[in-house]
């Protein structure tokens, strides 16, 4: 599905066993009450008291709910759930807000609809859920009869409801009263006598809803087809919204089977996680009844169906898994879904052989929507992704974008397992599914394309370097952080618990080695299938697992310092210069490596950190070793070292820390890679680069060492240390773009680019081949993309000419021959260049073609203009009309706010449409985030600033730690202008030269 504060030090109580009941949240307060009637039972008696008891009911506008004692027996002669494992105890608190109990005394006993989580005095052991879909009028109808076990002997039944009008129904046990209480979400029966526990208990609810147009819960969407448009339905119901759609215990710790029954007309069809079990027509008004089978036990937000008219393409694996790939008959009919469908088959092969566990359903369908809130969603067996992320048009579909949608399909198979299989107990460890489904989409590719060396390489750029910009901020936070609130949820989905969980994972397997960490995740998987788990279940499997090789290392205790602490420290290594200790000694310290020198004096944070360190010379590395460091400073004794060898900390980029050296080790080590850079690992050398710009940007480093050290990149010929360093180029570029002495900046990075721009040239035109990623190629095209990118961006003139030439050449012949790989290059180069006319081209094709990829990249080619008019117009549209895909509008105002022509108009627009956007988007994971951080990342002046501080004032409410995180960052940039630039440009303007000064 892809940023806030938190004490460091606090424990907190997701670590426990998994059988453990978790906590309370609190959700958005709605604030419509539904009135509901009770209709009581009536008791035989007096006569008077008949007729009273009609009266009040006559009155009463409260709900009818019906519940029915199933029996008396005990659990295990109840009747049982499929693969199902029992998950007792009760809900606890954590220590600060004390914990519950059953005491009617107790105010929270009494009233546990005011608690923020749900009591757990019940737990829901299935579900028979019934719905009517009306596609005419975007509504729904259903029935849900829940089998309820008592757990602790209460008189309160409390779920989850939103948005949901219940309609009345009779009861077999006295109901005393019911009522909605909005502000948690939840619906709340209160009983005449208590629910004892060990039984087994049934409640009936009815109700009625709309499809929501907001893309959460049950919500409807449309595509055109042959110019008539169609619609089609579908849940997204991750994190908390499933309780939209149907009243239940919207909690994870909640499993339960789910047997679900979907009627609708016939011209649909409909999905769900399982296959149809049963179909039929109605003799009355044709309507067709799918029942589907019965669930294994999972959480309620796993839960998914779909009504559409969508067609399918479909294969199986050996093992008979039944894989569908539904999408628009169009889409289908032209193979846009073939290669996902390929790809997803040898997937669930991998991921049995490398878990050990075989994938847990009979079929896995994968739903292509033309909107959803998210690149894609994990539901078992029916997982949903947007078009863009899962349609490839062979053709037009550049490697980057075939790259981007196999992640995507990679990641999401993961979290079959990791999420579906095993969820986690409670939202503040989302990590344990999010950080291991975006860690196997480096190693699942790796799997398909083993020449894309993704998990060794790509990694370190995309998820290492990216994170760690995130996670150097004071307004960062643990990756395991407390959950009490709907808004609190929405912000552990961010990419501190997708990437950093990503690199602890990675850093972890490469402690313990690849064959004890996939004994550790079988172990973790086999033992709480279809349950929950904490992160402490977790430790505990990986530590067996290295226990059995007679390696003691306590994981937990390890870990606890990377998961419960924020941010992450810069080690820096330094040549003993003591008397009293012999030259080869070296002094390792570790310290909370932050952007801002405020609060690095006192900050006490430490780390258990598994430092490899190699010595080199002119000539030869030697073998690396290992080094644990405990303390703030140590002394470690290395061999092979003298005066001339330098030092290299952190081999390929293992661990999730930056690397600092004394001077003259930078002095050496730059030397080194002006002289014969391949002694040094591709990863080490995009991981030099990195940490150089980012140790100087905030202060560790002199400014020129850097600049000093990309000095070497005309004599690199690997892609990744050029991703690296263009990276860090672009984020200096928004920095500096604006300044009176930006040549001097732009001069020095095309001076780095040309020799090697020139060398590499342009792909050649050939008949769509030149996107295709499975070319053993794929290094080289993807290096020749950046080299062309950066001679494009900052100024080289035959770059220019170059893209002005294709885009003429297609104005002028209607003829794309322009190819895929660079086409967003070219696109937004010659706009930015050229006339309004072209501006008005690219706006006729961004409509007029049927491709998904194609069109985002000529979306984002019309933000490249320098016309402020255009850019108006575009921004307009983007928001008031259908022109524009709704969940492309973020990216439209971002792009437009990293143009320096569009800056202040796209920080401006989003300022005075604020509102707006908040209420469009401000439910949907990411979405905020991404738009907030994207307008505001690149302002840099004491003006802007000033204007940041007087919105967060103003318009603060409801955006969560987005806007905090952008206050940061813009203090940051112009922190830097105010200490740094004059000695960034002194050393851009002397001859470059490998003094230090």
């Amino acid at each position: 599905m892809g940023l806030n504060d938190s004490s460091p030090g606090a424990m907190r109580n997701g670590r426990g066993l998994s059988d453990q009941w978790a906590e309370s949240v609190v959700v958005r307060p709605r604030t419509t009450e539904r009135h509901i009637t009770v209709h009581k039972r009536l008791v035989l008696g007096f006569a008077l008291s008949i007729l009273t008891l009609i009266i009040v009911t006559a009155v009463a506008v409260v709900l009818s709910v019906r519940f029915e004692e199933c029996s008396g027996r005990d659990r295990n002669g109840a009747s049982g759930e499929s693969g199902s494992r029992g998950t007792g105890g009760s809900a606890k608190l954590n220590g600060s807000r004390g914990e519950r109990t059953g005491e009617r005394g107790d105010d929270e006993a009494v009233q546990p609809w005011r608690n923020l989580r749900l009591p757990g005095s019940l737990r829901p052991r299935h579900y028979d859920l019934g719905l009517a879909v009306y596609m005419d009028n975007f509504t729904f109808s259903g029935e849900v009869s829940i089998e309820l076990e008592c757990i602790n002997a209460t008189r309160f039944i409390v779920l989850h409801a939103d948005r949901l009008e219940v309609r009345p129904g009779g009861g077999a046990m006295r109901v005393h009263r019911h009522f909605p209480f909005p502000a948690n979400q939840m619906y709340v029966v209160v009983l005449h006598r208590e629910l004892k526990p060990m039984r087994v208990y049934r409640l009936n609810v009815s109700f009625d809803a709309a499809i929501e147009d907001e893309l959460l819960g049950f919500f409807r969407s449309s595509y055109t087809l042959h110019r008539e448009k169609r619609y089609l339905a579908v849940t997204q119901f991750s994190p908390i919204h499933a309780r939209k759609a149907f009243p239940c215990f919207d909690e994870p710790i909640y499993k339960a089977t789910f047997s679900l029954t979907l009627r609708h007309d016939p011209q649909y069809t409909s999905l769900s996680n399982m296959p149809v079990e049963s179909s039929s027509l109605s003799d009355e008004d044709g309507w067709v009844t799918n029942r589907f089978a019965r669930t294994p036990r999972m959480s309620t937000y796993y839960l998914a169906w779909a009504v559409c008219n969508f067609t399918y393409r479909e294969t199986q694996t050996d093992s008979g898994v039944t894989i569908r790939l539904y999408a628009r008959p169009d889409a289908i009919s032209s193979g846009a879904g073939d290669y996902a469908l390929h790809i997803t088959k040898r997937l669930l092969g991998f991921y049995q052989d490398y878990f050990k566990v075989q994938y847990s359903l009979p079929k896995l369908d994968l739903l292509a929507v033309p909107k959803h809130p998210y690149a894609a969603m994990e539901n078992w067996g029916l997982s949903v992704f947007v078009e863009q992320k899962i349609l490839l048009d062979a053709e037009v579909s550049s490697a980057s974008y075939q790259m981007e949608l196999t992640m995507v399909v990679v990641h999401e198979i993961c979290h079959q397992w990791f999420g579906d299989l095993v969820t986690p107990v409670w939202w503040e460890d989302v990590w344990l599914k999010e950080g291991f489904a975006h860690f196997f989409e480096y190693v699942g590719t790796d799997f398909l394309f083993p020449k894309w060396n993704m998990e060794k390489q790509r990694f370190l750029t995309d998820v290492l370097h990216e994170v760690m910009l995130l996670d150097g901020l004071r307004s960062s936070h643990p990756i395991s952080q407390e959950v009490e609130q709907a808004t609190d949820i929405d912000r552990v989905f961010d990419w501190i618990a997708y990437k950093k969980g990503a690199a602890l994972i990675r850093m972890l397997a490469n402690v313990m080695g690849q064959t004890l960490f996939q004994k550790g995740l079988n172990d973790y998987l086999l033992s709480h299938m279809y349950s929950n788990a904490a992160r402490d279940d977790l430790w505990s499997k990986l530590s067996q697992a290295m226990r059995s090789e007679g390696r003691d290392i306590d994981i937990g205790q390890m870990m606890d310092r990377w998961t419960l602490q924020m941010g992450y420290p810069v080690v820096t290594i330094s040549k003993n210069q003591s008397e009293q200790l012999p030259t080869h000694y070296i002094t390792v310290s570790q310290e909370h490596f932050l952007y801002g020198q405020e609060g690095r004096s006192n900050n006490s944070l430490q780390w258990q950190v598994p430092l490899t360190v190699a010595v080199g010379n002119a000539s030869s590395v030697c073998s690396e070793s290992l080094i644990w460091i405990n303390n703030k400073t140590e002394t470690h004794r290395i061999s092979r070292m003298d005066d001339n060898t330098w030092l290299l900390g952190n081999i390929n980029q293992t661990g999730y820390f930056r690397v600092n050296y004394d001077l003259q080790n930078w002095k050496l080590l730059i030397q080194q890679l002006h002289n014969n850079p391949e002694i040094i690992s591709v990863g080490n050398r995009a991981g030099l680069i990195d940490d150089a710009f980012n140790l100087a940007r905030a202060g560790y480093l002199p400014q020129g060492v850097p600049l000093q050290l990309i000095g070497y990149l005309p004599e690199e010929q690997s892609f990744l240390p050029w991703h690296s360093a263009s990276r860090a180029l672009y984020q200096l570029d928004k920095l500096l773009d604006r300044t009176d002495e930006y040549s001097l900046f732009s001069d020095y990075v095309l001076k780095q680019v040309a020799s090697r721009y020139h060398q590499m040239g342009w792909p050649t035109n050939g008949p769509g081949s030149e996107g295709n990623v499975l070319q053993a190629s794929y290094q080289t095209e993807e290096l020749q993309r950046e080299l062309i990118m950066l001679a494009c961006s900052f100024g080289n003139k035959q770059c220019h000419r170059q893209a002005v030439a294709y885009i003429s050449d297609w104005i002028s012949s209607n003829k794309n021959r322009i190819p895929p790989n660079i086409r967003d290059i070219v696109y937004c180069t010659g706009v930015s260049l050229m006339d309004e006319d072209v501006w008005e081209f690219i706006w006729m094709k961004f409509h007029s073609t049927n491709a998904i990829s194609e069109k985002k990249i000529l979306l984002e080619a019309l933000t490249c203009s320098d016309n402020t008019f255009l850019l108006n117009r575009l921004l307009n549209l983007s928001l008031t009309s259908d022109l524009v895909p709704e969940q492309d509008v973020i990216d439209v105002i971002i792009h437009v706010g990293r143009n320096p022509q569009g800056r202040n108009l796209g920080w401006k627009y989003f300022r005075e449409k604020w509102d707006i956007l908040n209420a469009r988007y401000g439910e949907a994971l990411f979405m905020n985030s991404k738009l907030i951080g994207g307008v505001t990342e690149f302002l840099n002046t004491e003006k802007e600033l000033n204007e940041l501080k007087e919105f967060i004032q103003s318009s603060g409410v409801g955006a969560g730690p987005a806007l905090a995180r952008a206050l940061e960052i813009v203090e940051g940039n112009v922190r830097w202008h105010h200490l740094h630039r004059r000695q960034f440009y002194q050393w851009l303007r002397k001859p470059p030269s490998l003094t230090l000064g």
